[in-house]
């Protein structure tokens, strides 16, 4: 056993050094500029402020820079390696990060040695970076690492006993002035028999702004990363850590019980045995227990770390093969005309190029039984590689009038894009007139799979709902905002949202997204407008003029069909559509008329309407008056913050008034794109 916990030192980050970095997306700043004087000024006067706090912990403001500064550990004696910790994070912050005006790291030591304690700091021109519970500082500095060892046995027992320590540990650290607390759970499994963990926020926060940002942390384990032997989950207010070893010397752990189900059926009695021979009088003789446990644990370990070697020799090498594949092929295959596509797609490890026969065999030669839905461009298909491994394959129909611009363009996009609330694109297959997008396989459909289903509806309680909500807000604002892109979606409805396993919500389908420089606010279709009705804004239908808006129009129609279990396109007494009907039932303060029969029996009244009244927000007429998705999380995330009354929305239709476009509603399902604008 001491063998396998050294190993799986070994495969953790070196010592004294960054455990990861979140450079920001807002702008540079110049070398001889005054931003640059300002962070050299908190360099200088931060790392030793906050080693003199009796909470390590300090905020400080210099021009236009605010930054924020916290030594992790719990010790406070020894101030020098928190203060040399946070002078090598500025350091660390102006190499990976250079004249980035926002960056966040996450700084650590020796993980044996406990004493030396580890550190964040975080900067950024942003006005609201240091206001408590700040959405722009969650998405702007998220980052995770995890153990690549999973705890062996059944997964879910695993998942569960992870999320129980972290959960307990986060409340104990929110139940603490210091806002830190750690813990442990003994019986996790044979490759990690007790797990370690430690909860912290900065110390400036509310037991209950604590408790919130933890959790929200833990929320994001997966099924995948909630199996690990190990991991780390960082924002800049908050962040959680779980080990197989003692990674703190905090004398005040407390001990967290396994979740009932972790304990084994009690075994039948066994039948009494006989009375052991007596041991040789000569001690020589016998073989004692360390030397047997030693000699078992030995060859195990050496067998672990060959296959952990052969495993990751093999993935670099099928890396390679699939970057050299790509390469070969994307003169001929993959290009239209005098247009060479792809060349940033070599660089991305995750990313490969399938065979056709691949995809054939995987699908069962697109088999009916395989067949998941018929999507706008084309049926999608569940797949399975030999290796076990699940995938969604989506066949783009040579007659769906997708061509080679919005396939070329949906790889481009989400090859580059990585976010929990974003589907993960694994590969891409293109041979003659078939062409293959290949996406993470997930179990439970679409978001419209549930919400028009009498039946399955009852399955989506409000907190699952409104995690489906602010979850698609994370996504679409990771699009807008914090993505080495900015990205308009232009085609967001329930058909385009994936769920999971444990129902998150995951935007997919990018094949009329749009890609804006940082400086656009707002473009004009050059070609046709493109989209599904009901879901369009009414500046873009009618005249073919996008811009983020234009998501965020989409966004509150979904919203509304999310809280309601209608359809938008659906007549509601008066009005041709949903978005109508909400507006008068909140205005009357009868909006409890809006919402979804299987709700009513929850107590959540004030949440709802306050979602109501947001998503009427996003559906207004006039884009200046709609929100930003920036505005929508902090608006979802922060329930004492105060949200304006809405004004009419668009395509508000009752006796006196005419629908602002021609055409009626449709089922939206279909997206088109064959309408020219006005």
């Amino acid at each position: 056993m001491v063998i396998v916990l050294l190993l799986l030192l070994l495969l953790m980050p070196a010592s004294a050094s960054a455990i990861g970095h979140v450079c920001g997306t807002g702008g540079n700043y110049t070398a001889k500029s005054t931003y640059r004087s300002s962070i050299a000024a908190l360099n200088a006067t931060l790392p030793g402020n906050t080693s003199s706090s009796p909470q390590l912990f300090a905020k400080a403001t210099a021009g236009a820079v605010r930054a924020l500064a916290l030594c992790r550990r719990h010790d406070t004696t020894n101030l020098t390696a928190c203060r040399e910790c946070l002078a090598s994070s500025f350091k660390y912050a102006q190499k990976m990060c250079p004249k980035h005006k926002a960056a966040t790291v996450y700084y650590d030591y020796d993980e044996v040695n406990v004493t030396r304690p580890g550190c964040l700091l975080g900067f950024s021109d942003d006005g609201r970076f240091l206001s408590q519970g700040s959405i722009v500082s969650w998405n702007s500095t998220f980052f995770q690492f995890f153990n690549p060892v999973q705890i062996p046995g059944n997964a879910g027992v695993a998942a569960a006993a992870v999320r129980q320590l972290l959960t307990q540990t986060a409340r104990y650290a929110a139940d603490t002035a210091r806002r830190f607390a750690t813990g442990s759970m003994d019986s996790i499994g044979s490759a990690a028999p007790t797990l370690y963990s430690l909860a912290q926020c900065t110390p400036d926060l509310s037991a209950g702004d604590c408790l919130a940002c933890l959790r929200r942390l833990v929320g994001t384990l997966n099924a995948t990363n909630s199996v690990r032997v190990g991991g780390r989950m960082f924002v800049l207010r908050c962040n959680v850590r779980f080990e197989p070893f003692m990674f703190h010397n905090d004398k005040s752990m407390r001990r967290i019980p396994s979740p009932s189900s972790i304990a084994p059926a009690p075994a039948p009695a066994p039948a009494p045995a006989p009375a052991p021979a007596p041991a040789p009088a000569d001690k020589r003789h016998g073989v004692k227990p360390w030397v047997i446990a030693l000699s078992v644990a030995a060859p195990v370990a050496l067998v672990a770390l060959c296959f952990i070697v052969y495993h990751r020799r093999r993935h670099r090498t099928k890396s390679t093969k699939n970057k050299r594949s790509l390469q070969g092929k994307r003169t001929h295959e993959f290009q239209e005309g005098d247009e060479l596509v792809w060349a940033m797609e070599t660089e991305l490890a995750e990313f490969a190029v399938f065979d056709f026969h691949q995809i054939l065999e995987a699908t069962v030669n697109f088999s009916e039984e395989n067949k998941l839905g018929q999507g706008g461009f084309g049926p999608v298909y569940k797949g399975q590689f030999p290796d076990g491994n699940e995938i969604a394959v989506k066949r783009l129909d040579s007659r769906s009038g997708q061509g080679f611009r919005e396939f070329k363009n949906e790889v481009e996009l989400i090859a580059k894009l990585q976010h929990r609330n974003l589907v993960r694109l694994m590969g891409c297959c293109s041979q003659g007139e078939e062409k293959i997008l290949v996406y993470e396989y997930l179990p439970n459909k679409s978001l419209d799979f549930f919400i028009f289903n009498e039946n399955r509806k009852a399955l989506l309680d409000w907190d699952k709902r409104l995690a489906i909500i602010v979850g698609i807000a994370e996504g679409l604002l990771y699009l807008h905002k914090h993505s080495r892109l900015r990205v308009i979606h232009r085609d967001l409805k329930p058909s385009n949202v994936l769920l999971d396993s444990e129902m998150n919500a995951k935007i997919s389908d990018f094949g009329l997204a749009k890609i804006f420089s940082s400086n656009d606010t707002e473009a004009n279709t050059t070609r046709k407008v493109v989209g599904t009705f009901g879901y369009m804004a009414p500046e873009y239908a009618s005249h073919g003029i996008f811009s983020i808006k234009s998501d965020v129009f989409s966004f509150g129609v979904l919203t509304l069909e999310i809280l309601s279990g209608k359809r938008n396109s659906h007549e509601c007494g008066n009005f041709i559509n949903l978005l109508g009907h909400a507006w008068q039932l909140f205005e009357e303060e009868s909006w409890v008329d809006l919402i979804d029969t299987p709700l009513l029996s929850n107590g959540y009244s004030e949440e709802m309407m306050r979602c109501i009244n947001i998503a009427l927000l996003c559906v207004q007429e006039s884009v200046i008056d709609r929100p930003t998705m920036l505005d929508v999380v902090a608006m979802l995330s922060n329930k004492s913050m105060i949200v304006d009354k809405p004004k009419n929305p668009a395509y508000f239709t009752g006796d006196k008034e005419a629908p602002t476009i021609n055409q009626s509603c449709s089922v939206n399902d279909v997206t088109i794109s064959t309408i020219t604008p006005r």
